[in-house]
């Protein structure tokens, strides 16, 4: 394959004027100036124009549309054969808009593993792509809320499990049907019907799932807000924590020692409180505004401290489009006071290193897989830069997947 040879390009958090050159699906060299060139070299003059790695969104429901807003068995709103359909749509458009990456957190009908197979044959594009199991927690947690005289024995998105040894046993048939993150729902609260102080599973049924996906080389996440559980979870392990809404110093300093990845996921919270939050009732509006301004005085904190922040929501819940991954990148400037370039690091890095890519993801530098983003302006001045549009142009592994070059 001829060398692509990106020149004039401005290097996000680096140089000017700069040449990036891809071989192979490689970045092999970032120089100041123009590098000597060899025959069949395709050179592209970016003209001063943005090259930034990809992104990663790292909270993503690949199955889920409108959810919530019907009241078929969650998870079986759509058949199977229709939520792969969904599934690739998503994804294509998470890709489209500059995410080369993306983990699951949480789908239906064992659809995610099909869907990254047929990413990697070549069937449909899409990111790079950590699958999900379905939800694990346990009889009559927070989703499990169809009516027990309907007779459904298990929901598309819920899997039941009481008792540690059934939570292995859970885990380990979610990864044979090729889950490579499992989701535990570990707690209610952050749009839940359950409070947030109701602890869905026991210490030994939470410590067997994390061992067990341990064990077999999965990743594991949970949504999981109150303090104790938190702490719970960063004790016994677990990868990811979704939401994490009880943060405070103590939190803070036990995510830093172990680790720990967290997903704040507030937009939704947010475009939840605005599209609905005049027929809430004054509490709960109230509650939920008071919960994002905790976040927005607790983030700071936590990030200056090392916490390992990441992007990603519940894109797919009622009223909260796939596609408006946008708005998440302006709420962490705009409203928790982050600059942009901080939050592309969240995107960009720590995305690389929850999916365990980060000697090969996550930078413009020699030796990285070529998944960059061409962007018109420069996102760490100005995020809207890339949260309103579509980059120019999205290379997954040195080709150009979504939009173009420029001539």
């Amino acid at each position: 394959m001829a060398r692509l040879v990106l020149t004039g390009a401005t290097i996000l958090d680096g140089a000017r004027g700069a040449s990036v050159v891809i071989d192979s699906g490689r970045i092999t060299e970032v120089s100041a100036g123009v590098p000597e060139q060899q025959p069949d070299d395709r050179v592209v003059d970016l003209a001063g124009r943005t090259v930034m790695p990809g992104m990663v969104t790292c909270h993503f429901h690949s199955t889920y549309h409108e959810l919530g807003s019907t009241t078929a068995p969650y998870g079986n709103e759509y058949p199977p054969s229709y939520q792969a359909l969904l599934s690739v749509k998503n994804l294509q458009t998470a890709l489209r808009q500059g995410y080369t990456g993306a983990i699951g957190a949480g789908a239906a009908n064992d659809i995610e593993p099909g869907v990254k197979r047929a990413i990697e044959d070549g069937v449909v594009p899409g990111p790079r792509f950590i699958p999900s199991s379905r939800e694990l927690s346990t009889t009559g947690h927070s989703n499990d809320g169809t009516p027990w005289y309907w007779n459904i024995p298990s929901t598309g998105s819920v899997r039941l499990c009481d008792g540690a040894e059934a939570f292995r046993l859970g885990v380990r048939e979610e990864i044979k049907r090729g889950a490579e993150v499992i989701k535990l729902f570990v707690t209610g609260g952050h749009g839940t019907t359950a409070p947030r102080n109701q602890t869905e599973l026991t210490p030994d049924e939470l410590a067997a799932a994390i061992e067990t996906a341990h064990s077999r080389g999965a990743l594991i996440r949970g949504h999981v807000v109150n303090k104790a559980a938190i702490l719970l979870s960063i004790q016994l392990g677990m990868d990811i924590i979704d939401h994490c809404d009880e943060m405070d110093d103590e939190v803070i300093s036990a995510l830093v020692d172990a680790g720990t990845f967290v997903v704040p996921s507030l937009h939704f919270p947010k475009a939840f409180l605005e599209k609905f939050g005049s027929g809430l009732g004054f509490g709960a509006a109230d509650s939920i505004r008071a919960d994002l301004q905790h976040m927005y005085d607790v983030l700071p904190k936590a990030d200056a401290a090392g916490v390992r922040l990441l992007l990603g929501d519940d894109y797919g819940a009622i009223g909260f489009a796939h596609g408006t991954y946008g708005g998440e990148l302006e709420l962490y400037v705009n409203e928790a006071g982050f600059a942009p370039g901080d939050v592309l690091r969240w995107a960009t890095r720590n995305g690389a290193a929850a999916m365990r890519r980060s000697d090969d993801l996550g930078a413009v530098e020699p030796g990285k897989l070529a998944d960059l983003l061409v962007v018109d302006g420069d996102p760490s001045a100005d995020i809207t830069v890339l949260s309103r549009r579509e980059p120019l142009a999205v290379l997954k592994g040195g080709e150009v997947v979504a939009g173009a070059l420029p001539a």
